[in-house]
């Protein structure tokens, strides 16, 4: 099987307060921009619309199937939202954006990642293989419910780890409700 290098480098902007953590982007045929949660049927980008301009096809190109890119860069930008995700290396079972199907070879260094962004307090890791790759990675004995948090042990810096449900319209819970979880994010002090 191919061994497949993350094909995006971090986006950390400099004020980023929160990072979102994914488990390993979808196979390029499949993306619709050069960004994070590509993927046209992936729902993250109507969450943040929903959540914050109360309209889930903001972030669309309209007419077409494909996410704004340069909006969504100045959005997360000017929100301090940071991206990447919880593998560099994977080989995938199948020709799908699964997580079932993904086997993680070289996972992220998630605390070199935390490091390189001081001002970030929460992390949000994004779907089941991803909480289950920063559990590992941070030797916890359990992780939050979804929907829930915990603090993470970092060098005495407080960083709360949020545990979303997964944005993929496999994941079985209504576009509305995802939102509904993810608006914490951005309610909690």
């Amino acid at each position: 099987m191919t061994i497949e290098n993350h094909p995006l480098h971090p986006f950390l902007p400099a004020c980023a307060h929160t990072l979102f953590l994914g488990s390993f982007p979808p196979p390029q045929a499949r993306w619709s921009m050069d960004f994070f949660y590509p993927n046209w049927i992936n729902d993250f980008w109507r969450i943040m619309g929903l959540i914050h301009f109360a309209d889930k096809t903001y972030f669309e190109v309209k007419g077409e199937k494909r996410f704004d890119q340069p909006r969504i860069i100045q959005f997360a930008t000017e929100q301090g939202l940071a991206f990447y995700d919880t593998a560099t290396q994977v080989q995938r079972l199948k020709d799908n954006a699964s997580d079932r199907f993904l086997e993680i070879v070289q996972p992220t260094d998630i605390p070199a990642l935390l490091h390189r962004i001081p001002h970030c307090t929460q992390l949000v890791t994004t779907g089941g293989k991803a909480s289950q790759q920063l559990q590992v990675q941070f030797s916890l004995p359990t992780a939050p419910a979804i929907g829930g948090h915990q603090v993470l042990p970092l060098d005495g810096r407080t960083v709360l780890w949020w545990r979303m449900p997964s944005t993929s319209r496999a994941y079985p819970l209504a576009l509305e409700k995802k939102a509904e979880y993810y608006r914490q994010l951005f309610n909690h002090p």
